[in-house]
């Protein structure tokens, strides 16, 4: 058998899915276009949509609305270990680890499909919960009580600030839920389903995919594009620094892709909402700056922004810290996960692939006193 080799597993297809359909110009979950989703559709909708197969009825939909509420409120034991947990510990970590501690409570019996779906609910439901609660400890407040029948968007922005948001804003979030919910074979649904082949569970998948998510290679994109804007005073300031950090061939964050080479189209949709939110609150000036970067990467290297670039001002201009960037990509991540885990878990093959030996040749272990 000839091997190929092909670091970083570049343009090896590694499995079939069904779930989404990363190609130029176009990104598909389970054959519905993303730009009718964001248009057409909510975060909780595209939930069922990635657990169930097809966009839910009204019944439905308010099942995954209801089902959401029952599984919000946090253990108390997930609590107690948060309030240990030293401040100086990034979001992420914290994150990570209480996905994994909270899977003691898991009120899910069975590793059914249907029970699996459930345990993929409350992790949806659980991360956000997580999040605010670790943000307000954070910040000296006691946590917020979940209220039944806010969106999900909502829910999270009301758990972080203890009150109920304005509809742009809550709106806008969905929408950033929407676009993060799935994106193929990435390294950390990769990793998910990398674990769940060796017939782990959800959670130790889910928690295994945070891990490769934490890396800034894959996520914090949108945490790194927002802390490079806020070096910046004016647009002219900016302006002056892309240009020449293009010249250094300095990684720019928030443009590229491994997968569009065209710009992708995520970032178009939410750009778009993003502005409309800048004008609402009177923040003009960071239109200009971002405009001030994006412009010259476009023109001078024909590089396209992601959906990270938008998203990292999107967030900023919601009032929401640095730290949370990436946990809330979390939260719309595991609805994708936990579809890449079912499938995976349905005619499943172990992953193991070669590797190719580039070490020393065989050699004989020479007397401790000759070495």
């Amino acid at each position: 058998m000839t091997m190929v080799y092909s670091p970083g597993l570049d343009g090896v297809v590694a499995g079939e899915t069904r779930v989404s359909c990363v190609d130029q110009g176009r990104l598909l979950y389970r054959g519905y276009a993303i730009q009718e989703l964001a248009e057409k559709t909510n975060f909780e909708e595209v939930l069922h949509l990635m657990l169930y197969g097809e966009l839910p009825g009204e019944e439905r939909l308010q099942y995954i609305m209801d089902r959401l509420d029952d599984f919000r409120a946090l253990p108390e034991q997930v609590y107690h270990v948060l309030q240990h947990i030293p401040a100086t510990v990034p979001m992420m970590e914290v994150v990570r680890t209480m996905v994994s501690f909270a899977g003691h409570f898991d009120p899910v019996e069975g590793d059914d499909d249907e029970a699996i779906r459930q345990r993929a609910i409350w992790l949806t439901a659980q991360v956000p919960s997580i999040i605010a609660a670790r943000h307000r400890l954070l910040n000296g407040d006691e946590p917020v009580k979940p209220r039944r029948g806010m969106s999900h968007a909502a829910q999270m922005l009301y758990l972080l600030f203890g009150e109920e948001p304005d509809d742009m804003t809550a709106d806008l979030l969905d929408l950033t839920l929407v676009l993060y919910a799935e994106h193929e074979f990435n390294a950390s649904t990769f990793t998910c389903r990398v674990i769940c082949s060796t017939e782990s569970d959800l959670v130790s998948s889910v928690a295994g995919a945070i891990g490769a998510l934490k890396g800034p290679l894959h996520g914090g994109a949108n945490e790194a594009a927002m802390r490079m804007l806020l070096r910046f005073k004016s647009a002219d300031e900016a302006a002056k620094w892309v240009v020449e950090a293009l010249e250094r061939k300095e990684k720019i964050m928030g443009f590229g892709h491994r997968v569009y080479r065209h710009g992708d189209h995520r970032a178009h949709i939410l750009e778009q909402k993003m502005r409309k939110l800048a004008h609402k609150k009177g923040q003009d000036h960071w239109l200009a700056i971002y405009d001030a970067v994006r412009d010259p990467v476009r023109r001078l290297k024909n590089i396209y922004p992601n959906v990270d670039y938008p998203c990292g001002l999107t967030y900023h201009l919601m009032g929401l810290p640095l730290d949370l960037f990436t946990p809330i990509f979390v939260s719309a991540r595991v609805s994708g996960w936990s579809a890449h885990y079912l499938e995976q878990s349905r005619g499943n093959r172990l992953y193991r692939p070669l590797s190719e030996y580039i070490g020393q040749a065989e050699r004989t272990v020479p007397p401790l006193d000759e070495r």
